[in-house]
């Protein structure tokens, strides 16, 4: 299979590219690969990394803002679909895949144009605007939740789930002595990420000394930013602090309860691991997304959500409690998971892929794969 794909911009659209690309690799190991990203975004530095041949385009997201500046963004992508085209022609791909970000619209368009097969995804529960804007000529489309197929045409939409939750699956899990923890006591992991982390460090802060006397221990990954000035101060024995985790899904699976943000990867790994969560969403998204994503969880009865600007150390702690203390509530948070995800999600995805280049038509229905 020739494959190009493109993702950018965060980790949620890159993470899933990368997915994707290696569950095609495990089943067609000939395959090859064009990643097209970004000239100054995350996916310039992570996907080269890879082994991945990776080419940048120079786009910008447009400016709501100051509209008057859209002009030169419009010209850009003109450039940009242009010199996909040139790529395209030279490595004949069998399909071009979007995973998300506003890199992915010349891409996307340049392959429509020259009638190449499209499958489109979406990690978010509210589709990107990009997204919305390529469905139309797009061929297939894959979402995380089902409950956003309804923003794409029915007939060419398939609930695939994250392609992130196969690859957590497949970690080994990592003991809790590993990282210094007492491997029978129930354990917190709180990570918030690096967009707008300090803001929720700061109440973790104010919290984490006042829990020395529960019977559970806290894992606390502060980001790098923060790690330095948070590592002066004096916690309780039951308090670990990292500035970083390789491999966080290892000791996820160790996890009883989870403290972090709702982006759309982490809500994949927390909905097949079925780990009982508090979702704190980033305000500083575009869409307010996060708090779409958590929403669907909390409809569900699958997570509790703080918002930030509601978030103090003794509402945390409450809620910490509330959940901890009670076993009915962790069993109904991990059955409600269970009915949440996809397990094999890049494994239906290539199935579909595969389908969509063989030209064998998707039977019309929004469908959950086992």
């Amino acid at each position: 299979m020739r494959v190009i794909i493109s993702a950018g911009g965060t980790g949620g659209h890159i993470y899933p590219a990368l997915a994707i690309i290696r569950k095609i690799k495990e089943k067609e190991p000939n395959s090859e690969f064009l990643y097209i990203g970004t000239h100054n975004r995350m996916e310039k530095d992570i996907v080269p990394k890879e082994g991945i041949p990776f080419r940048m385009i120079k786009v910008y997201g447009f400016n709501r803002k100051q509209l008057w500046k859209n002009a030169n963004v419009l010209y850009r992508l003109v450039l940009a679909k242009r010199k996909c085209k040139k790529w395209m022609k030279e490595f004949k791909p069998d399909i071009v895949i979007g995973v998300g970000g506003y890199v992915t619209v010349p891409v996307l368009k340049a392959a429509q144009e020259l009638g190449i097969k499209t499958f489109l995804h979406e990690q978010n529960s509210i589709a990107g605007k990009a997204n919305l804007m390529l469905a139309k000529h797009t061929d297939l489309i894959g979402v995380s939740f089902a409950s956003s197929a309804s923003q794409f045409p029915k007939n060419k939409t398939v609930f695939t789930g994250n392609p992130c939750s196969e690859d957590a699956l497949k970690k080994e899990p990592m003991k809790k002595e590993d990282l210094g923890l007492d491997p029978n006591k129930k354990l917190v992991l709180m990570v918030m990420g690096s967009l707008g982390a300090s803001t929720v460090n700061e109440v973790l802060v104010e919290m984490l000394p006042k829990v020395g006397n529960k019977p559970y221990q806290y894992l606390f990954v502060t980001g790098k930013g923060d790690y330095e000035e948070i590592a002066k101060k004096t916690f309780p024995k039951n308090v670990k602090v990292v500035p970083y985790l390789d491999n966080m899904t290892r000791i996820m699976k160790k996890v009883d309860l989870m403290i972090t943000r709702a982006g759309a990867s982490t809500l994949s790994e927390i909905t097949v691991l079925q780990v009982p969560s508090i979702l704190i969403p980033s305000p500083y998204v575009p869409n307010n997304h996060q708090y779409k994503n958590a929403m669907d969880f909390v409809d569900k009865k699958a997570a509790i959500l703080i918002e930030e600007k509601d978030l103090t150390a003794a509402l945390l702690l409450e809620k910490i409690d509330e959940i901890l203390l009670s076993t009915r509530t962790q069993e109904e948070m991990k059955k409600n998971l269970s009915t949440m995800g996809v397990e094999n999600s890049a494994t239906v995805i290539y199935e579909e892929i595969q389908k969509l280049i063989e030209g064998r038509k998707k039977d019309g229905n929004i469908k959950r794969h086992s």
